[in-house]
């Protein structure tokens, strides 16, 4: 039997609540069964868990357990007492059983008691739990959603902040280790806290959006979120859900957009979550072959039962509805596109045709991405997809998974490969540059250097490149700059933006103190540069999805290590931006580059530029094209390239 969070009963002996009739009033009608059942009601958390009734004096509770033989609520308003409050089934053969419970009010902790047809009985946490116990407990909390939400004019306007032909520049946070209490390090700081610091901090740096990463609560801090156990509870660590929805509501008052992090790729085996659930395995697979991850030690869903995509894709809406997120980032795609995902041979299960394709978390994320853009048209889904899977942001109706962005791993482990090797060889590895163009518009891409990269031995950003340490900041404002400038919507992983020496460590604050030196300074005042240059600039950003947004000035120059292409925002000549990038320590003076029309060119952002830390090289804000025919082009530039630098210039009008 799992240990209970609190196993007190009152001074009397006597459970200190009855339940009331069955055939009080139901939350679910016989069409949300029939919905349920078909695997099509997205909106079950208004059904199923625990929702205060009678005027806050009681509580409607229903939980889906088929193979229970006996289920009752045990909690604070019972004495935890098994025979005090037991759950009925409904009889309709949906494995749902249900009651209401007098005196039961917000705060009060509770678990479900399930007696199996075998075996002992096991006390679980309810999968609809709006709140919990702050780990290590495991309780449920009874919890109302009310909340008066101040971010009307975000709503209203938050299409064009999430489109396609937006600018997205995208600051992925740990709330746990973004900044700590400074008189109590070792104290995280709550929702409300982060809300005021983080959205001042990523207003001033120019970020549009912040990435969370998982909040949904969880019981091992070290995971990060990515082994959840309750998908429709923000973390207690931080506070309560309304503290959550303050800090959506205050960075949408800032004019910041909050994605979300959501895993629904796997879950942990912890005792008291989804695992063997009503004794049975319930919402994993079975077969350890198809049940079990190797890699995570984790149970994977089975998406082809009708009632786990219920689940899972209600969680999904549950957070844009109740919370007003924006957008959800999708963990782990990949494992569940392929059924032999960190599997040797014989070690998986091949579909009903022989292939390795998992087609029922396929059925599963084109049915997600449906339902997500149908209730919510404004939000974005993101999917974390390390392969060559096909068309995983084009819509269901042409054959695709319905994601609104993909992450482009082919480019971030491609650029950091580049970027950590010595400068002297990087000519010799100049499609590990330039080949990521060539396949830019197959997907709609945010370019991600995210917290994974940061981790396990792997060093910071700044760590990981070469060269002494003025080389290591030039190179690291060399790869943001390229970053900023390439083609797809951008992602960097706090820390990065000011040149964090350590990994990152989750139980620690980042190294703010870093800032009182120059050039860590240098490096963060570039990153709030180049967002700031790059939401003004339509060029850098309205077809980022588009080939016409994009022209190759110079992709050829690998003896220099000097790449150099345009960005549209239009056919129109005038509407571009010149991205030129200079690989190596080497400056390069009267380097010519062609570019499509005479007059002055105005050099916007110069990474070499002394108040970056650089070594203040460049062409004095401006230079004019003149006449001389150069790479196709009727006119060029005769560029003064600094060392390990970007420019980034435009045409004046």
């Amino acid at each position: 039997m799992t240990t209970r969070s609190n196993d007190r009963r009152p001074a009397n002996g006597h459970a200190a609540t009855t339940i009331a009739s069955v055939g009080a009033r139901s939350l679910l009608t016989d069409y949300d069964v029939y919905l349920f059942k078909q695997g099509r009601h997205h909106t079950l958390y208004d059904k199923l868990g625990a929702h205060v009734i009678a005027g806050g004096k009681a509580a409607r509770f229903a939980v889906w357990a088929p193979n229970a033989a006996r289920l009752s609520v045990i909690g604070d308003f019972n004495g935890w007492h098994a025979d005090a409050n037991r759950l009925a089934p409904r009889g309709d053969g949906s494995g749902i059983w249900e009651g209401s419970i007098s005196g039961v009010g917000q705060g009060q902790r509770y678990k479900y008691r399930i007696e199996g047809r075998q075996g002992q009985p096991i006390d679980k946490s309810d999968p609809f739990a709006f709140c919990c116990e702050a780990p290590p407990r495991t309780a449920s909390c009874v919890w109302p959603l009310g909340y008066e939400w101040q971010d009307g004019s975000w709503m209203g306007a938050r299409a064009r902040a999430n489109a396609l032909e937006a600018p997205m520049s995208i600051y992925e946070v740990h709330l746990g280790s973004w900044r700590r209490d400074p008189a109590n390090p070792a104290q995280v700081l709550g929702y409300r806290d982060l809300a005021h610091v983080l959205a001042r901090y990523a207003g001033d740096m120019g970020f549009t959006h912040i990435e969370l990463m998982p909040i949904t609560e969880h019981p091992f801090y070290g995971s990060w979120g990515y082994q959840t156990t309750g998908y429709f509870a923000p973390s207690a660590r931080y506070g309560t859900p309304q503290d959550f929805m303050y800090f959506i509501d205050y960075l949408h008052g800032s004019g910041i957009g909050v994605i979300l992090d959501w895993v629904p790729s796997h879950f942990p085996n912890d005792p008291h979550g989804l695992a063997s659930f009503d004794g049975t395995h319930l919402y994993e697979h079975a077969d350890p072959r198809q049940g079990f991850h190797p890699e995570w030690k984790s149970c994977i869903f089975n998406y082809g039962r009708n009632e786990v995509r219920a689940f899972l894709t209600s969680s999904a809406l549950f957070w844009l509805d109740r919370y007003h997120i924006d957008g959800l980032r999708v963990d782990g795609v990949a494992s569940m596109l392929y059924l032999d995902y960190a599997r040797g041979e014989g070690e998986w299960m091949p579909n009903i045709h022989g292939g390795r394709e998992n087609l029922e978390a396929v059925t599963f994320l084109r049915e997600l991405n449906e339902a997500v853009y149908a209730a919510h048209p404004d939000v974005q889904t993101i999917a974390e997809e390390s392969t060559a899977w096909p068309q995983v942001s084009r819509p269901t109706y042409v054959g695709g998974l319905g994601f609104g962005l993909k992450w482009n791993m082919g480019w971030m482990h491609d650029t950091l490969a580049y970027f950590g090797r010595d400068p002297v060889y990087r000519g010799f590895h100049h499609h590990g540059i330039t080949f990521s163009a060539w396949y830019a518009f197959s997907e709609n891409f945010v370019l991600p250097l995210s917290h994974d990269e940061v981790v396990h031995g792997k060093g910071s950003l700044l760590g990981r490149m070469p060269g002494d340490d003025w080389q290591k900041f030039a190179n690291l404002r060399c790869l943001l700059g390229y970053m900023w400038g390439h083609p797809g919507k951008k992602l960097l992983f706090m820390g990065g933006e000011f040149g964090q020496w350590r990994e990152w460590n989750h139980d620690a604050s980042l190294d703010w103190h870093l800032l009182e030196y120059p050039q860590h300074a240098g490096a963060q005042r570039w990153v709030c540069d180049l967002n700031h240059y790059y939401v003004r600039t339509a060029p850098l950003y309205a077809q980022d999805f588009r080939a016409e947004g994009f022209e190759w000035i110079d992709c050829t120059d690998a003896t220099n290590s000097i790449i150099a292409f345009l960005r549209k925002a239009s056919p129109a000549a005038d509407s571009v931006t010149l991205v030129v990038c200079n690989f190596t320590p080497v400056p390069r003076t009267a380097y010519r580059l062609g570019v499509p029309r005479a007059g002055r060119w105005r050099e916007a952002l110069n990474s070499d530029a002394a108040i970056y830390g650089g070594s203040g090289m460049g062409n004095g804000g401006y230079i004019d094209a003149d006449h001389e025919p150069a790479h196709g082009r009727p006119c060029s530039l005769s560029l003064t390239v600094p060392p390990l630098a970007v420019l980034l210039l435009e045409p004046e009008l």
